[in-house]
This record gives C-alpha cells, structure tokens and sequence, in this order.
C-alpha cells in the first residue's frame, strides 16, 4: 500500500479543518487552513495533521492565547494562528 500524496494530505487536512464539530472552530481551524495551506512544505502540513488531532477547545484556546501551548505545537505557525487575521465570518 502506497503513502498518500501531499495533494491528498492536503485535501483530508481541509476536510477536517471545516469539520470541526463547531462553527467557532471551522472558521478558526478552517479559516487558518484556507488563507496558508498554499505555501505550506511537507513539515508545515506534518504540523497542521499533527494539529488536527488535538480538540478543537484546546486549538482554540492556544490561538486565543488563554492555555499555553505544548512544546511540540510551539513555533511561528502556531505564531501565525494566534494572528487571528484569517477568520472571515459571514455575515
């Protein structure tokens, strides 16, 4: 059995950013996914997966910077998340 390609990592990695089980996550999770996925390297997608398997209480708590963030999911993307530009809500 072969590994899945990066474009196919990528499409799962979408599906569930949007499919997070709340509206507040699909935008945060989903939100952040649509706006950096394109300039993402394999390490960057590894992260995001890694990410993804976390709750989404705990996601959200790192971005809103009210929960510190583990040692393995620290770094400039979770930097970037904690921006909180890339959430788009509709009106």
């Amino acid at each position: 059995m072969t590994s899945p390609t990066f474009e196919a990592r990528l499409a799962r990695a979408k599906f569930r950013s949007w499919h997070r089980g709340t509206r507040e996550a699909d935008y945060m999770i989903g939100g952040y996914f649509d706006r950096y996925h394109a300039d993402w390297a394999e390490e960057d997608l590894v992260w995001f997966e890694r990410l993804l398997d976390y709750d989404d209480v705990d996601i959200m708590a790192w971005a809103l910077k009210t929960q510190p963030v583990p040692a393995e999911m620290q770094g400039e993307r979770i930097a970037i998340m904690q921006k909180l530009d890339y959430v788009d809500i509709p009106r």
